[in-house]
């Protein structure tokens, strides 16, 4: 049984505060001093915690209520801190955004199923003592949710500083840290967010290291522990994780153009019998060798396009193979057609074409085929994020959410490709399913053999 220690909530007032800024920071700083800081992000954003793995030199993890269920975030949470020493988890959002239906999933919720306090994130650029009363107002909306200190960003000045500090005083509840303003906190973005630290590691380290020299130097680290410490010490359970089968070797899309998968889903993999190898669809010309699945998760393909397109050996023989394969989101769009013109492998008889128009949101997924994942009426809860459209959409899927249905997706018997990400956390069920599928892939071969 694991047990949940020093941990600690990064929230914002609402998006674009500079959470991510400040809780990257925080785990760079926090692994200088030797603290062993481990970290996750509230949310299925794959993006952020690519930047919590390079701070703090352990896989990213996402901690996401919806997805996998209340029930599944302190082992989930357990699994993301052993062997650490204090885990920082990243909320999304603002502290009390979630989904639109009403089920946990915000950043409040997630503090409040791991008995976490909150350290909020203020960005006091445009305002003095008008801060206490956002922080009051905050510190007592939820009761359950304790904000034990806050951290002021985009700071104008050593006497902005000074005022901000007053006014916040009364109200009792203590300023780790004032960050002001600096261009070297300024983070790359693209149309889904953060730049992936994949595309460009070397850059993303060095400005890492900046990062980490400011928060140092104006974050009272020692504070920050305390307040970690503070949590009360908890059970967590077991993460959910599929049965043992028969032994087989699945190929993971990775590389720069294919970023988007779940570290979680890699370990349900190998909990069921699958071998893991990681292929980059950009640069390796052929599949690894003997494989009996195929996972291609989300990433940038539209950014990659003609370079993938160039591929031509590699997309013959995705079209060509007959073991299962599970493509998600950029992966879907890497066995369709085309994308804006340039030929993929048409394994999915539709094109792609970049809009301006974000698709975004929870849904469950209920499979209207046979697939690797299981039989119809396979139920699947997932995350929609592009800006893609696919024509036709597909029917393998019929999604739902508060605002409606539609289908999307293609499947058979051997093939899952939707614009779904999901997350194994709490029911690791498909996984096993898609494993067995490869298993079967795998005695099937063999028994052709002469």
């Amino acid at each position: 049984m694991t047990a949940l220690g020093a941990r600690l909530v990064v929230a914002g007032t609402s998006s674009g505060v500079g959470k991510t800024t400040v809780a990257t920071g925080l785990l760079a700083a926090l692994r200088r001093a030797g603290h062993r800081p481990a970290g996750a992000k509230v949310g299925p954003d794959f993006i952020d915690p690519g930047y919590h793995a390079l701070a703090c030199g352990r896989p990213p993890r996402n901690l996401d209520a919806w997805l996998c269920g209340a029930g599944a975030m302190a082992p989930l949470a357990g699994r993301a801190s052993a062997g650490a020493g204090v885990l920082v988890v990243e909320g999304v959002m603002g502290l009390f955004d979630g989904s639109s239906d009403g089920t946990a999933s915000s950043t409040a919720d997630v503090a409040r199923l791991l008995e976490a306090p909150v350290v909020l994130v203020v960005d006091a650029s445009a305002m003095s003592a008008s801060v206490a009363a956002m922080v009051h107002g905050y510190a007592s909306f939820e009761p359950a949710v304790r904000v034990g200190g806050v951290i002021l960003n985009q700071v104008g000045s050593d006497g902005h500083e000074v005022l901000l500090r007053e006014a916040l005083a009364p109200i009792g509840i203590p300023v780790l840290g004032a960050l002001h303003r600096d261009d070297r906190l300024r983070w790359r973005d693209r149309h889904l967010g953060l730049v992936p630290v994949a595309e460009e590691p070397a850059r993303a380290a060095a400005a890492l290291d900046r990062l980490a020299d400011l928060v140092a130097g104006r974050v009272d680290l020692a504070a920050v522990m305390a307040l970690a410490r503070s949590a009360p010490s908890r059970a967590t359970g077991e993460v959910a994780l599929p049965a043992p089968g028969a032994p087989t070797t699945v190929a993971v899309a990775g590389g720069a153009a294919f970023t988007f998968t779940y570290t979680d889903t890699v370990e349900a993999l190998e909990a069921a019998g699958a071998r893991t190898v990681v292929f980059d669809p950009l640069h390796e010309p052929a599949l690894p060798e003997g494989v009996d699945g195929v996972i291609i998760g989300g990433g940038f393909p539209e950014v990659f396009a003609p370079a993938l397109a160039d591929n031509r050996p590699l997309l013959r023989q995705l079209a060509a193979t007959d073991v299962p394969l599970w493509a998600e989101c950029g992966g879907l769009l890497l066995l369709g057609q085309e994308i804006d013109g340039h030929r993929m492998a048409g394994v999915v008889p539709a094109r792609a074409t970049m809009t301006g128009r974000l698709t975004l949101g929870y849904r469950t997924a209920t499979t209207l085929a046979e697939t690797p994942l299981g039989p119809v009426g396979t139920v699947l809860r997932g995350h929609e994020f592009h800006y893609s459209q696919l024509e036709p959409a597909g029917p393998a899927l019929r999604l739902a959410s508060r605002w409606g249905e539609r289908q999307e997706g293609y499947g058979g018997s051997r093939l899952m490709a939707t614009y779904l990400h999901y997350h194994p956390g709490g029911d690791p069920a498909p996984v096993g399913s898609f494993v067995r599928s490869c298993a079967l892939h795998r005695a099937l071969r063999r028994a052709r053999k002469p």
